[in-house]
């Protein structure tokens, strides 16, 4: 497999992470959804500080996503109904991605079907694309040929798409996994054995807000994606019980506001994060969370990240 180097003048091996063959100059990614395709924030920090950036799920297709009111705000978190709104793949390639070149940072195409032809479809677009250093599958999508069921529910379901992806990519192979499943774990090692390069997880948890007043649900679309602090015990305990079960990167996601929350993900087993909502709330909340993990190394005098991954103490 391809491995993907960053300049070695801005990269410190002591926070490098290998996330499926892709090196990392630190742990700290952006979860898709929550930072447009980087050229938003562009004004706003640094993007080439960061170890990974990964972009608005993509669908074949543009998408108008959801009808509005689509985003409310909860205890600890926020839910959201977008809809998976994006300019489609073509545009992306077209239009979006020039800019990502000129930046020093690896960059993940997140990609959505509603059928596995769909996402194989896309994962052979996005091929030997100049730009696209990986790919990260959402499985917490509708399987339309099985009556709406997420393929990230049912572990046979999530491995054909994997192994679909894999036949039209050399591109290393992320999946991000639902919390909404009885066993993350099973789903976890299913997809290893299609061949995923690395996991990530969790996504959102299906949540709902509504109004007392007039006693409707808030958002359009009733039910919605919740993410936020509110998430992030349940992420961490699922990237703990996932990281013990595959041999395969883990990345965590969920809830990660500041360094210490990053700190513990890597500690409970991830090899790298996505941060999300915060970034909603501090757009530069990615860039102090890499110098947050390095201040908290020097402090802990920790030379390698390796040293703090999985470094969880339960004896």
């Amino acid at each position: 497999m391809q491995t993907y180097h960053i300049d070695a003048d801005v990269a410190s091996s002591a926070t490098q992470v290998d996330i499926g063959g892709i090196v990392l100059k630190n742990p700290v990614m952006t979860a898709s959804g929550t930072f447009g395709y980087a050229r938003e924030f562009d004004d706003l920090m640094d993007l080439n500080c960061l170890g990974g950036i990964i972009v608005k799920g993509l669908s074949l297709k543009p998408s108008k996503g959801n009808p509005p009111p689509r985003i409310v705000e909860t205890p600890a978190g926020m839910l959201n109904a977008i809809g998976l709104e994006n300019v489609g793949v073509d545009a992306f390639i077209q239009e979006k991605l020039p800019f990502l070149r000129t930046r020093s940072v690896p960059v993940f195409a997140n990609i959505y079907g509603t059928t596995i032809e769909e996402y194989a479809e896309l994962a052979l677009c996005l091929d030997d694309v100049e730009g696209v250093h990986g790919l990260e599958i959402n499985i917490s999508c509708p399987n339309v040929k099985e009556g709406g069921i997420a393929f990230g529910s049912d572990s046979r379901s999530a491995s054909r798409v994997v192994r679909a992806v894999k036949e039209k990519t050399r591109l290393p192979v992320m999946v991000k996994l639902s919390p909404n499943v009885t066993d993350v774990v099973e789903i976890a090692k299913s997809v290893e054995a299609a061949g995923a390069d690395s996991v990530s997880l969790i996504n959102t948890i299906t949540g709902m807000a509504i109004d007392a007043h007039t006693r409707r649900p808030i958002l359009a679309n009733i039910t919605g994606g919740l993410s936020g602090p509110a998430i992030k015990p349940v992420a961490l305990r699922m990237v703990w019980q996932v990281a013990g079960a595959v041999d395969i990167p883990v990345v965590g996601v969920g809830g990660i506001m500041h360094a210490e929350d990053a700190v513990e993900f890597l500690i409970a087993g991830a090899r790298a994060v996505q941060v999300g909502t915060a970034n909603f709330i501090y757009p530069r909340a990615a860039q102090d969370i890499v110098a947050g993990i390095e201040t908290y190394m020097q402090e802990n005098h920790i030379d390698g990240i390796d040293d703090l991954i999985g470094s969880i103490r339960v004896d």
